[in-house]
């Protein structure tokens, strides 16, 4: 009897909210009436964008609650409002989560009523259950049906605001287009990396490379100890050249994944950071199967971008990186115990990581709270 009555008091409440959501929405009729008139009589057309954005709060706000009650997310595919006002009344007219939205509110006003039985349900419970269950020792009929009663309004708004696949289709390609957006900034970024990496470095050790073999052959004759001179000093930039060559490798794909895969590259990342790193692996070994090689590569700059901001911003000695296989993919989190606050704006090279990991339809969460810490969780989907 006490599950029972627990949850049937859990499904009154959430019946209460339903209930004041109800009422609100009722209220609601004369916004809609007043934007159908503005928009009839075309003066108040500015309104239509308002209501539209209004109404997707009130259905997202329903989303929450219901999702709350079943324990499955209910998706929400808009395309954003945004633009002038023709570009805006455009996008409210014809996008497909305009009329899911307005088919569940016009619905809500038919079945939003359900929860104004509960109040009458929970009066007639103490004396129907009490002697049904005292008298015939049955289970509980009134407390039940409350629950019933809150299941059945949450599958209805369920099924009211699930996106339609037209919805979805077009909230795919909206994301696909600023996905592929950001992966051209950031490759067009990447290559004036390396053309500047090439310039400044390994071509600037090169040209000096020439110039001392070239002084050394005219000082060979007639000076071999500053021949000898010029040609260890040639040596030195030879070196130094390969040395940047190196790095601009290793900024395209690091040889070290090709040597010792992802978990070994990560913990060799670890040794070097400066900070004292643990690395967690689950899912992954080095004789299993292999993510594809542009995965790898963005997991490995996550993990070496966040230890570099770890090592230099967060002042915390300490750090952890796990990496995990999962049912769709790859995930990677590192975390740090510093002060936190970390900021996309200030150059800390995280915009950089999303794009890199956008490009290949990943997702990338950053949790910084003042006084930290700093966790950085990036999900990146692949075929193992």
């Amino acid at each position: 009897m006490r599950p029972t009555l627990r949850q049937a008091a859990r499904a009154s409440g959430r019946l209460l909210v339903a209930a004041a959501m109800a009422f609100g929405s009722y209220l609601f009729i004369t916004v809609l009436l007043i934007t159908a008139v503005g928009t009839a009589a075309v003066v108040g057309c500015w309104l239509l964008p308002e209501t539209v954005l209004l109404v997707r709060r009130i259905a997202g706000a329903k989303r929450r609650l219901t999702a709350a009650w079943t324990g499955r997310d209910i998706p929400e595919a808009y395309r954003p409002i945004t633009g002038t006002l023709r570009e805006r009344l455009t996008t409210s007219v014809r996008d497909p989560g305009t009329l899911t939205d307005f088919r569940w509110l016009l619905a809500y006003y038919a079945y939003g009523w359900l929860p104004v039985l509960m109040p009458p349900l929970w009066l007639l419970a103490p004396v129907v259950d009490g002697v049904w269950c005292g008298l015939l020792r049955r289970e509980a009929v009134i407390l039940p049906l409350i629950v019933r009663l809150a299941d059945l309004e949450a599958s209805w708004s369920t099924a009211l605001l699930s996106p339609s696949p037209q919805a979805l289709l077009a909230a795919r390609v909206e994301r696909l287009t600023a996905t592929r957006a950001d992966a051209v900034a950031a490759h067009g970024a990447e290559l004036r990396r390396i053309e500047r990496d090439l310039h400044d470095g390994a071509q600037a050790h090169l040209v000096a490379l020439s110039l001392r073999i070239g002084l050394a052959q005219q000082a060979y004759e007639r000076d071999p100890d500053a021949a000898r001179k010029l040609l260890t000093d040639a040596q030195s930039q030879a070196e130094e050249a390969l040395t940047g060559l190196r790095h601009v490798v290793r900024g395209i794909h690091p040889p070290i994944l090709t040597d010792r895969g992802l978990v070994g590259a990560v913990r060799a990342l670890a040794a070097s950071s400066g900070l004292e790193v643990t690395v967690d692996v689950d899912g992954l070994t080095d004789d299993g199967p292999r993510a594809p090689a542009a995965v790898e590569a963005a997991a490995y700059f996550v993990v070496a971008e966040s230890l570099t901001n770890a090592a230099k911003h967060s002042g915390s000695e300490r750090a952890a990186a796990r990496l995990a296989r999962t049912g769709k993919g790859l995930s990677v989190c590192v975390r740090d115990e510093g002060r936190g606050g970390a900021d996309e704006a200030a150059g800390t090279g995280l915009l950089g990581m999303r794009r890199r990991v956008a490009a290949l339809d990943g997702t990338v969460r950053v949790s910084s709270p003042r006084g930290g810490p700093t966790v950085v969780t990036v999900e990146l989907p692949c075929v193992w």
